[in-house]
């Protein structure tokens, strides 16, 4: 069990597939992961298992473990016996095995890369929409959940991803409300702290058990939408003709897709069907760049906001698990 050399062992490293393959060698390249935070298990030269941590750009300890993954195959073709009754037996131990060799990794790694007392990142993994429905899809993400419940971590959430493709309408204003730019980053942390008061979102009320409100809004703005580059002018708050604020929306560009960064409707005019105006908003702005896809994601349980995305035309086409420790 050791680190990567470095980008020149990306072929082993992705030896296992999963999505975020295609963007390793960028990400390395941008400093947004370490070669050290890339870990794989090998038995002679075969690669059983991985794992890979990831941070903002310039960050020195790791944000998220975000690539983990088993030789769910088990044993080569050359190993297995040659009758069924057999090969069953290996195949077996495997299945067993293969959760003992995760848990060891991901245990060696974060002590090697953790300074000493530091709380292990957030877990997360993205998954089909579907894959509660096959029992070979399920087994692969039950099998990486149930190493990382071994470590203490548990189940925070499991969000949708969403996205929108060009082409799709996009509402018209209906003329209910006003949009403007944001006048400065005070004006919209009074605004994320009012939107905290009911949230449904999983991770802002894991926070707020930590922490003020004000405090969690500072926190979400440092940590995220203040470290986006893309134009403020692009920011928008929603306001009814007489100037009296009723949501905003955050379009942004991350490091790899456009997105909705923030939405939400203030607590006061939430049920009069604002959120489709300032999601529309949001999407058109970006949808004025020329972007090829527009992502998004909220909470499985956020029924409302969910619903609001499939009203506008974005599509389910992935979800994510989140696992944390307390």
């Amino acid at each position: 069990m050791r680190p990567i050399t470095g980008p020149e062992e990306l072929e082993l490293f992705t030896r296992l597939p999963y999505a975020l393959d295609k963007e390793l060698a960028n990400d390395l390249a941008e400093g947004r992961r370490r070669a050290h935070w890339l870990w794989v298990a090998l038995r002679g030269d075969r690669l059983v298992a991985r794992a890979a941590w990831w941070s903002r750009a310039g960050d020195d300890v790791p944000l998220l473990l975000d690539v983990l993954d088993v030789d769910d195959g088990g044993n080569d073709a050359s190993e297995r016996a040659s009758t069924p009754e057999r090969a069953s037996t290996p195949e077996r131990a495997w299945a067993s095995d293969r959760v003992d060799v995760a848990e060891r990794l991901v245990r060696t790694a974060l002590a090697a890369i953790l300074p000493a007392g530091t709380p292990p990142p957030e877990y997360t993994r993205f998954v089909p929409p579907d894959w509660r429905e096959h029992p070979a899809t399920a087994r692969v993400v039950e099998d990486r959940m149930a190493v990382l419940a071994r470590l203490g971590a548990r189940l925070l959430v499991e969000r949708l991803r969403l996205e929108w493709r060009p082409g799709t309408p996009i509402p018209e204003p209906s003329g209910r409300l006003t949009f403007r730019p944001l006048r400065d980053a005070d004006e919209l942390l009074d605004l994320m702290t009012a939107v905290l008061t009911g949230t449904l979102d999983a991770h802002s009320r894991a926070e707020l058990e930590q922490m003020s409100v004000r405090e969690a809004a500072i926190r979400h703005y440092e940590d995220e939408l203040a470290r986006y580059s893309t134009p403020r002018e692009w920011w928008r708050i929603a306001t009814l003709p007489d100037g009296d604020p009723v949501g905003f929306v955050i379009p942004a560009r991350n490091a790899y897709n456009p997105i909705i960064a923030y939405l939400a409707v203030l607590p006061a005019h939430r049920g009069n069907g604002y959120i489709d105006e300032i999601l529309a908003e949001g999407t058109r702005i970006l949808a004025e760049q020329d972007v090829p896809r527009i992502r998004a994601s909220t909470d499985l349980g956020n029924i409302p906001m969910a619903n609001a995305f499939r009203r506008a035309g974005y599509v389910d086409f992935e979800r994510e698990i989140n696992m944390t420790w307390s």
